[in-house]
């Protein structure tokens, strides 16, 4: 994934169930939390047609 030189931070609260799961399913892909969270909305932005404009 493409690094913006400018990010934005925010507070995101999720059950513990799916913390725990999304901690597992990022280190089962060697991604830090943080990275497997802007994977996953990078690809649900592009399956929707709804990526930004580069």
């Amino acid at each position: 994934m493409a690094k913006d030189t400018e990010s934005k931070s925010f507070l995101l609260r999720i059950d513990t169930a799916t913390m725990e799961a999304l901690e597992h399913w990022a280190s089962d892909e060697f991604r830090s939390m943080n990275g497997q969270l802007q994977w996953i909305i990078a690809d649900a932005l592009k399956r929707a047609g709804r990526s930004p404009k580069k």
